[in-house]
């Protein structure tokens, strides 16, 4: 039985895939042995290569049962097609395979810089290029592996020899087809090297106050105090003026502005102050004043400045400031609310109007419209006349 038996037959293919699975098992099962008993000094290696682990076992088993088929296919004319196929796979599985080592790589590198800490600028700096850097090295992997799969096509690099010659034509028509992507992909990279704004910074954009939430190659997600996300251009922060609130760092000193009356005892005010300050966390002891900034009309503006080791926490403490200190006047310190004050004069007499004089008569009577020369006065007497009354019954 076994002298009649042939490699190259339909049964040997069966047998050589079978083979080549269990190769492909033994190899498995002998790495993750060795990563098991690495993971005893090295803690969380086994689990941080996981998806790793799942990868390389596709492209293991694509390779292994590749070489089996290849070996014992008994029909060669199935040969070329099911070598392009093969091959399309391993170039795929590959750069599945180099995906997911670079970007193991980059999540042990960050690991070393935690956000989660009050100082973490340098953290966030860090994190915002290496996510740059994993999204166009990603990219790159993807362009080529496509361009290395449709290279396996010979139709493919016969088309791709006689486009070379017209490369730099085509190369200036994309190039201005894609001006607007190709800026938002260059600026993408400028922020992430200019160090401009980071992951986690606390900025103010387009009327909009929230948290860096995600940076890309051509948008920006910033996640507002509500929840929302808007997405911006990378263009946008190149090219507009915008506020960073943690670009050297996220403590920060916020003002709560009082319009208060004239008989507000200001000594008092900054007591109570301290005494709310020292009955909150949110409070981090470096600014704490109370400031007279202007005085005119009916009210003194009061400007309170306190400090918060960032912009959240900063929020909470100035509400409570205003709260607390608005309560402190309502009941301690009447004196200083507002008012509108009103002052009440007696009524001034009337001056009466001057005497007619004769010449200021004459002069009336000269000017006037039914005064001053005979045809005025037969008006007068025509307006001001008696009139007399028709009788009804000498009519009858």
């Amino acid at each position: 039985m076994f002298e009649q038996f042939s490699w190259q037959s339909w049964i040997g293919l069966g047998v050589a895939v079978v083979i080549a699975v269990v190769v492909v098992l033994v190899i498995v099962g002998i790495v993750t042995v060795a990563v098991r008993a690495a993971s005893r000094r090295y803690p969380g290696l086994h689990e941080s290569l996981g998806g790793v682990r799942r990868r390389a076992r596709i492209m293991l088993g694509i390779v292994g049962i590749w070489i089996a088929v290849s070996l014992t296919l008994p029909a060669p004319d199935w040969r070329p097609l099911i070598d392009q196929g093969f091959r399309i796979l391993a170039i795929a599985a590959g750069a599945f395979l180099l995906a997911g080592v670079m970007g193991l790589l980059i999540d042990r590198a960050l690991t070393r810089y935690p956000i989660d800490v009050p100082d973490n600028r340098v953290a966030r700096r860090v994190r915002t290029q290496v996510m740059i850097l994993q999204r166009l090295g990603l990219a790159i992997i993807v362009l080529l592996a496509v361009g290395s799969i449709l290279l396996t096509f010979p139709e493919v690099q016969t088309v791709g020899a006689s486009l070379l010659a017209s490369a730099g034509v085509a190369t200036i028509v994309a190039g201005l087809a894609a001006q607007s992507t190709l800026a938002a992909v260059f600026a993408g990279m400028q922020l992430a090297f200019s160090d401009a704004i980071r992951v986690d910074d606390v900025v103010v954009a387009n009327g909009e106050w929230g948290r860096i939430e995600e940076i890309t190659l051509t948008y920006v997600v910033l996640r507002t105090w509500d929840e929302r996300h808007v997405v911006l251009p990378s263009t946008y922060f190149t090219s507009t003026p915008f506020e960073n609130w943690t670009r050297q760092g996220s403590a920060l000193t916020g003002a709560i502005l009082f319009d208060l009356d004239w008989r507000v005892d200001t000594g008092q005010l900054r007591t109570q102050l301290d005494v709310v300050l020292a009955e909150t966390e949110l409070f981090d002891g470096r600014v704490a004043n109370v400031q007279v900034t202007d005085a005119t009309g009916g009210f003194v503006s009061v400007r309170v400045l306190v400090s918060a080791s960032d912009a959240g926490r900063l929020w909470d403490l100035r509400c409570l400031v205003r709260e607390k200190l608005v309560e402190w006047l309502q009941k301690s310190g009447p004196a200083g609310l507002p008012r509108n004050r009103v002052m009440m004069v007696e009524q001034e007499p009337i001056p009466r109007s001057a005497p007619r004089t004769r010449a200021t008569a004459d002069t009336a009577a000269q000017s006037g419209f039914f005064s001053g020369t005979p045809e005025a006065e037969a008006r007068g007497n025509d307006f001001t006349g008696a009139i007399t009354m028709p009788n009804p019954t000498a009519r009858a």
